[in-house]
């Protein structure tokens, strides 16, 4: 255990900041391209973050259910959110895609203006009426470039342990869904049983993303809700469960 703390620390403070810091400085041309060759950079970064994190870490990953996609991607993808671990897996999962974020993240110095030229839709919280347009609005504009839209829909991390009682899962997928018209499919994943939400710790082992098939077009904003909650946590847990039924980390 004490061994893997101290690789979770090589990572998290030297290794990780220190290819971040890499790619940032020397691929700072990169946001003078257009987008599309900007985000062959921004592969490379993810790239390289899954090589250290199997090198330093023994953290790997597995795609599940990919057939679940379509084939071009241009689908809303619905995700688990239990930790860091996938949103640095978004560029290593998809081709181009888009993730839901607050507007804050692009005031951050340099890196900020990354994030916005990866084309990320930006939430403006400044009030609810303006939060629900801005991600309105940014979904319909990536959805017209063919690109794949990511969301959380339970808005923020929670551990395998978190049930829907104790952070709920909100509509915003569903505004999107009725923006864009795209379909909307699941996505489970057991990454906090590896990557815990506020611990250095990082255990070793197989992070497990699953995509399941799509929503049913046509369902009611509540009947599409309870069918989205009821897959993602079912499956989620299953994969969590597979987990504590290997040996102990």
């Amino acid at each position: 255990m004490i061994v893997q703390y101290i690789r979770s620390a090589l990572f998290a403070f030297i290794a990780l900041p220190i290819w971040t810091l890499i790619i940032c400085i020397f691929g700072s041309p990169f946001l003078l391209m257009p987008r599309t060759t900007f985000m062959k950079l921004i592969h490379l970064w993810a790239d390289g973050v899954a090589w250290l994190e199997a090198v330093i870490l023994n953290l790997r990953y597995e795609v599940r259910g990919i057939e679940n996609l379509p084939e071009d991607q241009h689908c809303i993808v619905a995700s688990k959110h239990q930790s860091t671990y996938e949103t640095f897996k978004i560029h290593n999962l998809f081709k181009d895609s888009a993730i839901i974020l607050k507007k804050e993240l692009f005031r951050v110095p340099l890196w900020g203006q990354y994030l916005m030229k990866t084309g990320a839709i930006a939430i403006d919280r400044s009030t609810p009426e303006k939060a629900i347009v801005s991600v309105r609005d940014g979904a319909i504009k990536v959805a017209n470039e063919k690109r794949t839209i990511v969301i959380y829909p339970q808005g923020t991390r929670v551990t395998p342990e978190t049930t829907p009682k104790d952070v709920s899962y909100k509509p915003g997928v569903f505004r999107i869904h009725e923006a864009t018209g795209l379909p909307v499919v699941p996505l489970a994943t057991n990454s906090g049983c590896f990557w815990p939400k506020g611990s250095l710790l990082k255990r070793p082992g197989t992070v497990v993303f699953e995509f399941l098939p799509a929503l049913p077009a046509g369902l009611s904003r509540k009947e599409m809700m309870a069918h989205l909650q009821d897959t993602i946590e079912e499956r989620s847990n299953a994969l969590a469960e597979e987990v504590r039924n290997k040996a102990p980390y």
